[in-house]
């Protein structure tokens, strides 16, 4: 049996998931001084969060059997180390259009961070203790998104958005050597990743696209994603729309919703323990509807803070549960299956924000943030009732062979 302390990788992987929140949200800060630089509109500017998005999505299905192959960290570090190249490249980056390129190599690096790191966490902690160490690792992820864009302001004000990404240089590549040196030390020491998947990427997936929970899993977090995130995109427009706020007041609301999930993931263990996994799932269910419903009835702005910060911690509520499945519905290509979590959610909130976008315009906001909180209700409701059913939990500790699963006190 393998404990995380005599594994020191944790700690890295969730610096990693830290500089990846903060690369992810930095570009809200540098937009504006970006556009200046290159003397465009920013919603020309704008197509270098595009590229980086476009790739960040497009990416997951690959790193996933990569990590089921070639081992969890090796195949992190080496996400890190494309990251890092495009950071420097962005960094010395002579027009827009090298920029843009740049900034997609970036998101092919970036893409296997987190989806890799997840599946590693699955490979290494029992399952019991596995949502609350995933909740503590999301919530570096979190830390860095909320914290990326003030770190990111900060140094364009005093010195250049350029010296943004030698920064993010510097950080990948320290990370990236430092979990390379992991992988090769678990490789001499005669503990090797686990690879157990040989055949073609796509047979896999198709493999674990055969079971009925892990397509349970999928439809679930890719309405997650089309409700929740298809909504909530529009919250920042309603609310200069409704109060003409100005920017940075907005964006000081909506950051309420990544404070709230930062205090779930502070209060996870006692969560479970009242609550336990059903429980989780039904309290996301009561305060999905409490914040959509009470969000357009909102008598001043101020009270948005408060209400997205309730809506971090309800989506993290589910959210969090369905990432601990998704690490133990397909133990045997763990990672094929996180990527293909990955990009369920991330094909869901384009999928959503697309259809909000429409019928925001036909019926307004009001009505949308209603009907939201009413479906998420119900998706919430299937999805309580799935884990209730005797043999639809996919826990691998119980269900599937132990051959490929690690275990350890996270």
């Amino acid at each position: 049996m393998t404990n995380t302390r005599e594994i020191p990788a944790f700690p890295f992987l969730a610096s990693a998931a830290f500089i990846s929140g903060a690369n992810l949200r930095m570009f809200d800060a540098l937009l504006p001084t970006l556009a200046e630089d290159f003397a465009v509109a920013p919603t020309v500017a704008s197509i270098v969060v595009t590229a980086f998005t476009l790739s960040y999505g497009l990416f997951q299905i690959v790193h996933g059997p990569l990590g089921d192959r070639v081992g969890r960290l090796r195949t992190v570090a080496v996400a890190m180390l494309i990251a890092c190249l495009g950071s420097l490249g962005s960094a010395l980056a002579p027009t827009l259009t090298s920029l843009t390129v740049l900034r997609f190599i970036t998101g092919i690096g970036a893409a296997g961070i987190i989806p890799v790191s997840i599946a590693w966490i699955g490979d290494h902690t029992t399952y019991e203790h596995r949502q609350s160490t995933l909740a503590r690792f999301i919530g570096f992820s979190v830390s860095g998104q909320i914290l990326g864009p003030a770190l990111g302001g900060a140094v364009a004000e005093f010195l250049s958005w350029r010296e943004v990404f030698y920064v993010l240089t510097g950080t990948f590549l320290v990370v990236a050597i430092a979990l390379l040196r992991l992988d090769l030390r678990e490789r001499r020491t005669g503990n090797p990743p686990l690879t157990h998947i040989d055949e073609h990427f796509l047979r896999t997936y198709q493999e674990v696209l055969s079971v009925p929970w892990v397509r349970t899993v999928l439809l679930t977090v890719f309405l997650e994603g089309a409700l929740f995130y298809g909504s909530f995109a529009y919250i920042g427009a309603w609310l200069k729309e409704t109060f003409d706020l100005s920017y940075l007041i907005i964006g000081a609301m909506l950051a309420g919703f990544g404070i709230g999930g930062l205090l779930y993931t502070m209060l996870v263990r006692k969560l479970l323990r009242r609550l336990g996994e059903v429980g989780l799932v039904l309290g996301a269910a009561v305060v999905f509807l409490v914040f959509y419903e009470c969000l357009p009835l909102s008598p001043a702005w101020q009270v948005t803070g408060p209400l997205c910060a309730l809506g971090g911690f309800g989506f993290y509520m589910l959210h969090n549960t369905l990432q601990t499945k998704a690490t133990a519905m397909y133990p045997r290509a763990r990672g094929t299956a996180i990527s293909a979590f990955a990009l369920s959610l991330f094909c869901g909130q384009a999928f959503g924000v697309a259809l909000f976008g429409r019928a925001i315009a036909a019926f307004g906001y009001a009505p949308i943030f209603v009907f939201s909180g009413f479906a998420l209700l119900l998706l919430a409701w299937f999805f309580s009732k799935r884990l209730t059913r005797s043999g639809d939990d996919g826990r691998d500790d119980r269900s599937q062979d132990r051959s490929d699963v690690v275990r350890a006190e996270p």
